[in-house]
């Protein structure tokens, strides 16, 4: 059974009554919907059938009262447009299948159709369902890539836990950094922890490896500079081979240590030596059959210390040159001390034996209060005699520092990376900073990336003790490095590292370690504090040859003590001297001195313009007699007064035109027209000054002696009193020196 559409139909009854009677004539299906009078009545006819006039009382009605309404022409349009209208719901129901939903639609006219539709194709039943449309497609696949990227940035959102390096102090701005974390937020976490901060500051590694760990990453203290170089440093067992051994000549100044090293590997170094002294550490190396030396010449001078020590550390065997005619001195006894320090044998070479006066037994008794007994005498210290001008004796010389080798049984890795140790810079002009080495492990290659003390570089020249340039330098051989970026210190070591960056960020790490370990304040302590007088400083700018000497200089400076003036080193430096030195010692009243070196052009014209003296001197002792000279012109001189008379006044003249003339007796020794006075009344000295004149019955003469009486005038001084003494006397001033 065929379900039947229930309608209502709202309006009069009339009108209700009329619409059955029309359906009745319909067929079966058929449905006669009354559009409202409101929609069409604006547009001068009305669609009602049968003529019908509605009351003006419907709602809808209102807005048009004084319109009237026509009837149709023909009822039969009507009913087309009637059916027209039901098809279409139909077919609209039948896609849909849900009435309401069909309502919605119809009464939201504005909405877009969702299928168009034709009479025909309502009618013929060939509706097909809904195809998905291009921008539908469109729309899903953006909302499900927006769920997507969604997902992925939550992801991303999720904390990334980083390796964050740790140094000894770092700045917060670094630290932020190195976690990826904004700066602002690292400082309020700290004011949080009663920690006030700003971005600049020096927070310690603890602190700092807390911060990283409570910002979820992953902290990784980093090795000190030194503790990296030490792992370099670690001695490697295999791949062992023997070297030649190190040998380090000293002894005291003009022994002829320098003669000895000059035979041996035929040259003429001392002929090179101002006044015959050497003040530099010289490295050479000779080939005495199948078998290499290395030897280190160091100064004699008391002034070099410093070099003496560095070469006895280096070392591992010492030969001790003492002069068979002039005995153990004190520069002898210190080089048997630092030997002793750095545990090193001694080999003693008497020289000079072939001179008259040579006394080699008197030596060897010497050298027993110092612990050194010689074989003959049942010790083990060997000891030779030799000559260095006849060569006496110098093969067993060399015999003794191979025999002591052997029994050292030096053996070193030659296949490793370069370690040595710096023992001379200086800086040369048209070469830069020039470094004077010995390699002590490994094989040093040109190419070479090292760290030498605080400064960094790569290897651009090699040069051995002949001056030839080399490609590669083997363990115990001494070479002149070009390509350092600043002179070495003496004594500083010598690493070789894989590439630039190691070597930049070594010598940057032990550059700051550096700094923090120097520590500027100096605390006032009571005697400072409360002291009046402060002592005058001698302002001194040095420039020397080489670091060794320039290390020297200022050690033997630091010797010189005076309570009243003091040295001040401003500037110790190496090189020519430049027109920045000048202006430096214009601006600082300083002394300038070169030693060794010459002033470049351009500063030898701006001294003479600026009338600054620079002082060049080849000899150390030369310098410390020039600075103690110049120390003492800043002493005050000795001033010594003597007494050399004294007069009673008895009587006061005027005398026209010389004024008051005071009639005296001069009471012990004299007075004389040069004399200085002073008037003396009640034991009080009133006035001092010079003699005017003295006159003597009337005539003016130069001096007065004991018991004689006369007129004295002093200069620029009138109000004379009876018993006033004159009391002469005279000032010697002596210059005082250091």
């Amino acid at each position: 059974m065929e379900k039947k559409t229930k309608l209502t139909i709202s309006g009069t009854a009339k009108k209700s009554f009329k619409n059955i009677e029309i359906a009745k004539t319909q067929g079966k299906h058929s449905v006669i919907i009354e559009k409202q009078p409101s929609k069409f009545s604006s547009r001068g006819g009305s669609s009602r059938p049968g003529g019908f006039k509605p009351k003006t009382t419907s709602t809808f009605n209102r807005g048009v009262p004084g319109k009237p309404s026509f009837s149709p022409k023909s009822p039969a349009v009507t009913n087309d447009f009637e059916r027209r209208k039901l098809a279409e719901q139909r077919a609209t129901k039948r896609l849909k299948g849900d009435d309401s939903k069909d309502k919605k639609t119809l009464r939201a006219g504005t909405k877009k159709r969702e299928l168009k539709l034709t009479v025909s194709r309502a009618l013929s039943d060939e509706i097909e369902a809904r195809e998905r449309s291009l921008a539908s497609v469109k729309r899903a696949r953006q909302k499900e890539n927006k769920n997507l990227t969604k997902e992925e940035v939550q992801e991303s959102l999720k904390p990334v836990k980083r390796d964050v390096n740790i140094p000894e102090a770092i700045t917060v701005r670094e630290l932020a950094n190195r976690m990826a974390e904004q700066s602002s937020n690292v400082i309020k976490f700290l004011f949080g922890m009663g920690v006030t901060v700003t971005i600049n500051q020096t927070l310690a590694a603890d602190t700092a490896e807390y911060l990283v760990k409570e910002f979820g990453h992953n902290p990784i203290r980093e090795e000190k500079a030194e503790e990296i170089i030490q792992k370099i440093k670690a001695t490697r067992v295999e791949n062992l081979k023997n070297r030649p051994p190190i040998v380090t000549v000293m002894g005291h100044v003009d022994h002829g240590k320098t003669s000895v090293l000059d035979v041996l590997r035929s040259a003429n170094v001392v002929s090179g030596e101002f006044g015959g002294i050497t003040q530099h550490i010289g490295a050479y190396q000779i080939k005495s059959q199948s078998n290499k030396l290395t030897f280190i010449d160091t100064p004699g001078h008391a002034a070099f210390t410093e070099m003496r020590a560095r070469g006895s550390k280096l070392t591992d065997v010492v030969v001790l040159v003492v002069a068979a005619d002039d005995g153990v001195k004190p520069q002898t006894v210190e080089s048997i001390k630092h030997a002793k320090a750095a545990n090193v044998p001694i080999v003693v070479a008497i020289n000079k034996c072939d001179l008259p006066d040579a006394d080699p037994q008197k030596i060897k008794n010497q050298l027993l209060e110092y612990e050194l007994i010689a074989e003959d005498l049942s010790g083990d210290t060997l000891m030779v005699e030799i000559s260095a001008t006849t060569k006496l004796n110098l093969d067993k010389l060399v015999e003794a520092i191979i025999l002591q080798a052997e029994i050292l049984d030096l053996k070193t890795d030659f296949e490793s990376k370069a370690t040595g140790i710096v023992l001379e810079s200086k800086i040369d002009v048209g070469r830069g900073p020039v470094a004077t080495i010995i390699v002590t492990t490994g094989t040093l290659k040109k190419g070479d990336f090292f760290v030498s003390g605080l400064k960094w570089g790569k290897v651009r020249a090699i040069i051995d003790d002949k001056g030839k340039s080399i490609n590669e330098a083997s363990p115990s051989t001494p070479v002149e490095i070009l390509g350092i970026n600043g002179a070495a210190k003496s004594g500083d070591d010598f690493i070789v590292v894989d590439n630039e960056k190691e070597a930049k960020t070594l010598s940057e790490n032990r550059a700051q370690e550096s700094k923090e370990a120097k520590n500027p304040l100096t605390f006032a302590t009571q005697d400072s504090a409360f002291s009046d007088s402060s002592a005058e400083e001698l302002n001194l700018i040095i420039k020397s040859d080489v670091h060794g000497s320039s290390e020297a200089i200022k050690n033997a400076i630091s010797q010189i003590k005076h309570e009243e003036v003091k040295p001040k080193i401003i500037l110790a430096d190496i090189g020519m001297v430049t027109e920045t030195d000048v202006t430096l010692a214009k601006a600082s009243n300083a002394v300038l001195i070169a030693f060794n070196v010459k002033p470049s052009k351009e500063a030898k014209k701006l001294a003479e313009n600026e009338k600054i003296k620079i002082s060049s001197y080849n000899i150390i002792y030369e310098v410390l007699d020039y600075i103690k000279q110049k120390m003492s012109g800043l002493l005050s001189p000795d001033i010594q007064e003597t007494v050399t008379g004294t007069a009673q006044i008895l009587e006061i003249f005027k005398v026209s035109g010389a004024g008051k003339v005071a009639g005296s007796k001069v009471m012990e020794g004299e007075i004389t027209t040069a004399s200085d006075v002073r008037i003396i009344r009640d034991g009080a000295i009133i006035y001092t000054g010079k003699v005017g004149t003295l006159f003597r019955e009337k005539n003016q003469v130069k001096q007065v002696s004991n018991g004689q009486e006369c007129g004295i005038t002093v200069k620029d001084y009138m109000d004379f009193q009876k018993n006033d003494t004159i009391e002469a006397f005279s000032v010697t001033s002596t210059d005082r020196m250091i």
